[in-house]
This record gives C-alpha cells, structure tokens and sequence, in this order.
C-alpha cells in the first residue's frame, strides 16, 4: 500500500510539474489562449466612455480625402489644421503622421516644372521666392503645443531626433527591458526642430497580429523615448517641467530579490502607470465611438467648433482604408492606428487600467500547484469524500475538480475588477489534468490489484513459486524511483585491431584481464556496474546508495582507470599495441530500480541521461580526449581540471551539448601549471573542430610536455581517435 501511495504522489508530481513547466516555458498555444480569455474579459466588461471626451481624433477620412484629393496632401493643409486647432485652445496637438519627405508640392518643386515651361520664366522665379510648404507647417508646429511622431526601425535610421522629454529613474536603466531598436525613422529635421515633444509610433501586436498593448517607453539608436501618448500626456502637463520618473527593479519600494524584473511604472506628473516588466501598457479599450472623431474636413472647412476642440487633446491621423493604418483589437476586427494611442491616452487620464503584474505568473504557479495538491489528495480520498454528498468517489473527484475550476474562474474575475489580469484558463486546465491523471491512476490501480489476485492464485500451484513469494513478495513488483544519478560509459578503442588473431579462449582472458582492474576502481569508488556489453562497461553512481558526491566519484574513477591503462601499456612494452579506453560521463534525473518481467528483472537505470552518456563516450573520438563530461557532471564536479572544448550535437539528439575534457583531480586545478596547461588543452580542441590534425597533434604535443605529473595518464591516452 505505501508503494502504491509512492506511485500516485509520484504520477501527480510528474502532473503538476509538467504543468508548471509548460506555463513556465509559456508556448503559443498556451499564451494565445490566455489572451483569448483576457479579450473575453474585455469584451464583457470594456472601459466606460468618457462622454466629455477628452481625448479627440481629427480624422483624415474618406470623406476629407473625396473633398481635399488624394493622400498626401500639401503641407500648408496640414498647417491650416494645426493653426485652426491652435486657434480652437487645444490643449495638445499630435500628429500620428511620419512627414519623413519634402512636400512634393513645395514651390521649389513647382518653379523647377514651371521653369521648362516657354514663357512662363518669370512665373517660376516668383514660385521660386516663396517659403516651402515645409516651413509653413513648421511655423504653424512652432506656435502650438504639437508632438511629432517617429518609428523605431531595426536596421535604419533616418532623420531621427533627440528625445524632448527629460528622465528621472529609480532602479535599473529602463533600457535593458523596453523594446529595443536600432535606429528610427522620424519627420523631416524643419518640422522635428519645432515640435514641442516627440514620441515613438510603434506598437508590438501579440502573434495574432491584435494589439493588447503600447509600450511606453522604447529605445532608438540607444536613446530612451517616451510613446506618442505619453509624450502627448507629458506635454499637456507643463513640456518644460515634467520629468518622466521611471520605477524600475531594484528601485525604493520594489521586490525584485537582486533580481532585474524589469519595469514596475511610470510617473507623469501627478500621474502614475503601472506597466508591465517590459514598460507596456495594457490596453482597456473603451467600444468605439464615432462622437470621438472629427472629420478633417470639418476642421478645414469651419463646420467643428470651438467646443469640440478647445481643452482637449487632439489627435491627427488617418482612418482611410487606402492609406493602410488600420489596426485589429480585441473589440474591433478594423480601427486606425490614431485610435489606439487616443484611447491609450484616454485611459491614462481616466487612470483605469489593466494591469499583469510581475508577480502574476509567480501567484498562478503557486495557485496551480497548491490547488493540484490539494485536488490530488482529495482524489486519492474520492470514496471518504463520496459518504459526506452521497455519490460514487468518481462522481465525487469530479465535483471536486468542477468546484475549484469554478473558485478559479470566480477569483479571476474578481481580479479582472480591480484591474488586475490574472489568468484562469492554464490553472484549470492543469487541474482538470490532475483529475483525468488521478482517476486514470486510480482506475489503473484497482485493475492491477484484481491482476494480480488473479496471478497469486496462479502461482500457487507452484510450490517452488509459493516458497519464493513467502520469503521475497516484493520479487515480482517492478518499479523505481527518479534520483539524479552520474553515468559512466567506458569503451575499448580499436578493439577488432587489438583482437585480431586471437581465438575465443584468448579473447575472453584478454577481455577478462581489462576489465578487471576497471571493475575494481568502479567499485573503490562506489560505483554500481550496470552491465558488460563486449569491449564496453555501463556504470553508475547514487543507486542503490545515496552519494552526495556521485559526479565526483565518477570522475575519480575515470581518471583511476586511465591511471591503469597507463600502468598496462607500459607493462606491455612499446611493441604491443596500447590499449586505449573512450569514457563518457553524464548526470542527471534517470528512473533506477527493478526494470524487466516478473519472472526477470535488473536493478538498472533508465532514461535520456543515459543514452547522452553514451554518446558523449562516442566524442572521445571525434575530439582525440579520452575523457569527456557532460556540463551537469561539471557542474557537480567543481574544482576538477576540466576545459571546455565545445558544444557538439549528440548521435540522436537535436540540441547541441556543452563538453568538457576532464584532464585530471583538485590537485592537478591546483597545480601551478594548471593554467597553461588549461590553455593548450583549449587550444587543441579548437584545432580538432577546426578539422587541423596537424595542428591538433602539436598542441597535444605541448600538452604532453607540461610537467603535471598527476596528469600524464590521460595526456598520454590522448589522440586516441584522430585519425592517423
């Protein structure tokens, strides 16, 4: 019974981690499902309308555009609006265009037409004398309180100019978490030099190409800019005072643990934002509503008001499906780009918003795996919880589950209205996968008991059988446990060479003299022999027995057994072939117990450590070293001279793997030698990937020569599969 306990603890653990693995590793279908519940949540309970309106979109349209012609339009129209709302009192004019091209209606450009044109010479000197349609837009942007925007750009930079706002920051640089770019792309230098802020354009969609979110803040070509709406924002408060204080990890007040979580807010003013770890702000978008657009032909053509304008932030952009700023958000398939920073800037001032705190992803883990425990014992006691509501104990373990996928989805809810996005769906999912892993075990478990009554009985005509069972039970129970374990895999080089004209007498008693003595050391060193498989050994550490130092066992019994090899060539004089052994080691979690039938069973180790120890013993070959570790097995193994000699990718395996030369003990790492030796053996495997034998054999060479006593045995087992 206890081992049966062991087992189901073990299959809910295994559960309950490969769910917290997989939230941890956080991939697509997982992310976009909890966006979709998020989108659902604003769906149904969006931000309320401001019915002041604070924020407008002066909106170059269909209709504008039918009336004033084709995109883009001359700049002295763009001045006309820009001069029209300065005159209305707007509070703040942004312009949500990148003008970065002269106005190709500028009069330079119309002289130089006119010019070729027969009689018309003095026409073309008056056009000529007139100031540019970029310097009339960039004087009406000099009298009003304007923002011009800029895309950060990867790769290119054009007419990017310096930031206006002015930082204050608490923690780490902001830097190292907001969107990075390498450069930006900004409006010509006459309209950029008026402007009262400039501010980034960029929005990073999710994978689904739905913006949820704006960052901030962003860096172009290293500097540090504010978005479009907080630059608007920062304006409205005073362009000359307000400093923009960024609260980051490690700043008053933040627990990061002397971690660098990133990002925590962001101060305008009286204003405050919380943000995610990266600076962005979650959108709670408000439904559209037309009463927040003004046409850009009524702007030019006198029809809005001074009302509509005056106090209020105004926004220029543009909604014409040709003119291809159009953006997908949870409450709307199609809306322009100008609408999001103007409902981005809406919440700012309502200041209600939603927020996915850092420490969201943490409380779920715990959440999950709190609920999972407690789920899992309740399952494992389904039939005692069934005598107290009066069902089955599968009905009841059911109940159970639905009850706390509710209680998950309430909280989340009620999160949702304070403003807090927490998500519901991931920690349901895995209790309802702790369910269907709990009843499956418990079905499992009762048809195993029935089995095996049925096998008792069975062997009971069997006296010998019988007698077996009385004295060890516990014979015919296959099973193990899951321990991290170190694998050592040792195999003869060159053995058909070595075993060439040898009948089969001899060749078991040459086989027997080598693996003897490696035996020997295994054992010295607590070490359990697997298996023989022909010229190769299987042996491991941490099983049966517990060894808190079964990496470094591992290693000193490599190094023992090169010391023997070394000991039987020279025993056998120069003219005998060398003997030469590849040892492959790793650690790791592995299953070791009884594995087999419960008529034949071994006490064995399983699992992927294994098959990787094996092909690292195979990169002795490739690598000429005769000792080869894995970087768990270094990582266990401190203190021992290794070098790593490169990441390779595995027989088998898709990912490539850190290796390391094991070169010798403590004492050769602490040999004042240790350091140029470490810089050859490097310089060696360098040479080997590098496919120069040549040079490889010279750098061994080298190696050989460094006067470490204790190293010799293995320099000197070295090269042992280079080819010659």
């Amino acid at each position: 019974m206890a081992k049966r306990q062991t087992l189901y603890v073990v299959l809910m653990g295994a559960v309950l981690a490969a769910a917290a693995a997989l939230r941890i590793l956080d991939p697509e279908p997982v992310a976009r499902l909890r966006l979709a519940v998020f989108d659902s949540m604003l769906a149904n309970s969006p931000r309320s309308i401001d019915e002041s309106f604070p924020v407008r979109v002066v909106d170059i349209d269909e209709a504008s555009l039918a009336e004033y012609g084709q995109w883009p339009w001359p700049r002295t129209r763009l001045a006309e609006i820009v001069d029209r709302l300065a005159s209305a009192g707007a509070r703040t004019i942004t312009i949500d265009l990148i003008l970065a091209e002269p106005d190709r209606w500028n009069a330079a450009n119309i002289a130089a037409e006119l010019s070729s044109v027969p009689g018309l010479e003095a026409l073309a000197q008056k056009a000529a004398s007139l100031p540019s349609n970029d310097e009339i837009l960039a004087r009406s942007i000099g009298k009003a309180p304007v923002v011009l925007g800029f895309a950060g750009e990867r790769g290119l930079s054009r007419q990017l100019a310096d930031p206006r706002a002015p930082f204050a920051f608490s923690g780490d640089d902001p830097k190292l978490f907001v969107p990075a770019f390498d450069g930006g792309v900004g409006s010509l230098p006459i309209l950029s030099r008026e402007a009262t802020g400039i501010g980034a354009v960029n929005w990073l969609p999710e994978s689904d190409q739905v913006v949820r979110r704006v960052p901030l803040l962003v860096t172009a070509a290293g500097k540090l800019f504010p978005s479009l709406s907080l630059e608007t924002l920062r304006i409205a408060q005073g362009p000359g005072t307000t400093i923009l204080v960024v609260r980051s990890s490690g700043g008053s007040g933040i627990l990061s643990f002397g971690e660098q979580t990133g990002i925590d807010s962001i101060r305008a003013g009286e204003v405050v934002l919380a943000t995610d770890a990266r600076g962005e702000l979650w959108l709670k978008f408000a439904p559209p509503d037309a009463r927040r657009t003004i046409s850009a032909r009524d702007v030019l053509s006198g029809k809005a008001g001074k009302a509509d304008i005056e106090g209020r932030f105004i926004l220029i952009g543009t909604s014409a499906t040709g003119l291809m700023d159009l953006r997908t958000t949870p409450l709307a398939a199609a809306v322009s780009g100008v609408e999001i920073h103007a409902q981005a800037l809406e919440q700012m001032i309502a200041d209600d918003h939603l927020v996915r705190p850092a420490w969201a992803t943490g409380a779920e883990l715990a959440f999950l795996l709190l609920a999972g425990l407690l789920a899992a014992g309740l399952i494992a006691r389904s039939e005692t919880v069934a005598r107290y509501i009066a069902t089955s104990g599968a009905t009841a373990a059911a109940v159970l589950t639905v009850a706390a996928i509710a209680a998950v989805v309430g909280l989340s809810w009620l999160a949702y209205g304070k403003g807090l996005l927490i998500d519901p769906v991931y920690p349901s999912l895995s209790l309802l996968a702790v369910y269907l892993a709990g009843s499956l075990t418990n079905y499992i478990r009762a048809e195993t008991d029935r089995a095996r009554i049925r096998s008792a009985f069975g062997h009971y005509v069997s006296p010998t059988i019988v007698e077996e069972l009385a004295a060890s039970p516990e014979r015919l129970k296959l099973g193990g446990e899951t321990r991290d374990v170190t694998i050592l895999f040792a195999d003869v080089r060159g053995f058909s060479r070595l075993s060439e004209g040898m009948d089969a007498e001899e060749l078991v008693r040459f086989v027997n003299t080598l693996f003897t003595p490696v035996a020997d050391e295994i054992l010295a060193h607590r070490g359990t022999i697997d298996k023989f498989m022909g010229d190769a050994v299987m042996a491991f550490w941490n099983a049966p027995v517990t060894d808190p130092e079964h990496a470094r066992q591992a290693c000193r019994t490599a190094l023992a057994v090169q010391r023997v090899i070394f000991a039987m060539n020279a025993a056998r004089g120069p003219d005998a072939a060398p003997l030469r052994l590849g040892i492959g080691i790793n650690s790791g979690p592995c299953v070791v117990g009884n594995v087999g039938s419960p008529q034949r069973f071994d006490y064995s180790v399983l699992g992927d450590v294994v098959n990787t120890a094996s092909r690292i013993e195979e990169m002795t070959k490739t690598f000429g070293v005769p000792i080869i570790i894995g970087p768990q097995t270094a990582a266990g193994a401190a203190g021992f001279a290794f070098v790593e000699i490169g990441n390779a990718t595995l027989r088998g395996k898709e990912r490539s793997e850190k290796l390391f030369a094991l070169v010798g003990d403590e004492a050769v790492a602490a040999d004042p030698e240790w350091s140029r030796l470490e810089m050859l053996v490097t310089e060696y495997s360098e040479a080997v990937t590098a496919g120069n034998i040549i040079e490889a054999r010279r750098h061994m060479a080298a190696c050989q020569a460094v006067a470490i006593a204790s190293a010799q045995p293995v320099l000197a087992a070295a090269e042992c599969g280079l080819p010659r």
